[in-house]
């Protein structure tokens, strides 16, 4: 053997003449070979003007001084080009393309192509570890598509494990998300990297999403939840209106800065609620309120829960409702509640307390003067007296029950002061029901008693025809009947 055999370097042989010939052959192919840095490899022709050094891959169908040295390593030395034949497993760094060649036995090929997989630990400008086994510092990471979408996959072992993204700051962890010690998807936030807490749940069997650590949705900065989600009430609650207080207020402080500035405010909240069964109050201060007031239907509402709008017991005339044009207070079909310890007055049009297909009771309210009347129930609507009460203004009928419309005062007892004028009748029934048996009236009041028609009924218990308050007999029409 003459060479050696991957770099075929020539040996020194017994008793060879110019030994150092040999010698220094075989440290220049060294020199060419060893550290294998290449200039280019597309050239088929030997450039004009090689520095001392220059090594290239030839390239296919080769000219001039390469020609037949296709796939090898010309290296230009001492003023000519020798060569080398390469051999598998020869690497070689390609300047021009900033890679890796390896020689596959046959050609030279892209380092990566043979493949690095798998490689233990990878970092890109950082340190890999045991842990983070793939570690990158910079700007950004782009994770492109091939052709179509692309998919980012984290793959768990069992359920109990995690699957998730943790974002951090300075190496703390402040929020993650994903599959955190079962199958559910969570959303998770923490101040310190210690104590979690637990933002959104997504349910794995049927989507439901949970809020475990939302904002009570009386809070007014859940108000996106509010518009689909009712506060459901877990006891009796009571709302406040002041003359003074903000409509922007939350309602549930007897103070400026806490109570609702009108009546409809407090109503229309209580709409928005589920009752569950509980009552809330209105609890009114003192004042004269000037809007028209409505109440809507409250879901929830049932056995002997009730919405209560109350004034003041013991001077209900410091609370006054006086509205203009329109009913004082009216509750609509399906609504229903308790109205005490207030004065109501109506000018132009309206009626103290209207009752149009829903449901009102009232206690110790004094009527002042009304445009169209005092009470009115229709449409079988109900009104009842479940307390004594007062009049104190004229108006043109102070009962008033038509289509189907039912009102019961029965054993209650009425003050009438300032002799009111009732021009209709103190109590109108057309196709309606009025109950008023075992009642007591103090005062006096003008006009005629009673006017009934339509098949409507005023039932006075046999009380006669003098027995409610005026001036002038009463009337009957179309099958109306006073008993």
């Amino acid at each position: 053997m003459e060479q050696t055999t991957n770099l075929k370097m020539p040996f020194i042989m017994p008793s060879q003449a110019q030994k150092h010939v040999t010698h220094n052959e075989a440290l220049l192919a060294l020199d060419a070979l060893v550290q294998l840095g290449i200039l280019d490899r597309h050239l088929s022709t030997p450039p004009a003007t090689p520095a001392e050094g220059d090594r290239y891959i030839v390239a296919a169908a080769a000219t001039g001084a390469w020609v037949g040295k296709s796939g090898q390593v010309a290296a230009w030395q001492d003023g000519a080009w020798s060569f080398h034949l390469p051999v598998k497993g020869w690497l070689a760094w390609l300047a021009d393309e900033q890679r890796i060649l390896a020689h596959d036995g046959g050609n030279w090929v892209d380092a990566a192509a043979l493949g690095v997989n798998p490689v233990g630990l990878v970092g890109v400008n950082a340190t890999a570890d045991n842990t983070n086994r793939l570690a990158v510092r910079s700007p950004a990471v782009l994770f492109d598509n091939q052709g179509a979408g692309h998919q980012v996959k984290i793959n768990k072992a069992a359920a109990g494990d995690n699957a998730s993204l943790l974002f951090q700051t300075g190496y703390s962890g402040r929020a993650e998300f994903g599959l955190a010690g079962d199958d559910d998807w969570h959303v998770k936030v923490s101040s310190d990297g210690g104590g979690w807490t637990e933002a959104l749940k997504v349910s794995r069997v049927d989507g439901r999403v949970l809020l475990p650590a939302s904002l009570a949705l009386t809070d007014q900065n859940q108000v996106v939840a509010r518009r689909h989600v009712r506060d459901l009430l877990t006891a009796d609650r009571t709302y406040f209106v002041r003359s003074d207080g903000a409509d922007g207020n939350g309602g549930l402080a007897n103070s400026a800065a806490g109570a609702f500035k009108t009546i409809q405010k407090a109503l229309d909240t209580v709409a928005d609620l589920d009752m569950a069964g509980f009552t809330v109050t209105i609890r009114i201060g003192d004042g004269t309120y000037s809007t028209a007031v409505r109440v809507p239907p409250a879901v929830g509402q049932a056995g002997t829960s009730a919405l209560v709008i109350a004034g003041n017991g013991g001077s209900p005339g410091n609370v006054v409702i006086a509205a203009a044009g329109a009913n004082a207070i009216g509750v609509a079909a399906g609504g229903r509640c308790l109205v005490r310890d207030l004065e109501v007055r109506t000018t132009g049009a309206g009626f103290g307390l209207n009752a149009d297909g829903g449901s009102l009771e009232f206690a110790n309210v004094s009527f002042g003067g009304c445009a169209d009347g005092h009470v009115s129930s229709g449409n079988h609507g109900t009104v009842r007296a479940v307390g004594n009460y007062a009049v104190t203004g004229a108006a043109p009928v102070h009962w008033s029950a038509r289509a189907g419309g039912i009102i019961d005062a029965a054993l209650r007892t009425v003050a009438l002061s300032t002799t009111p004028a009732f021009a209709t009748a103190f109590a109108s029934c057309s196709g309606g029901d009025i109950s008023c048996g075992g009642m007591s009236f103090t005062g006096a009041a003008t006009g005629p008693r009673y006017a009934v028609a339509r098949n409507g009924v005023i039932d006075t218990g046999s009380g006669g025809a003098s027995y409610l308050p005026g001036d002038a007999a009463g009337s009957s029409a179309t099958g109306g009947q006073y008993v």
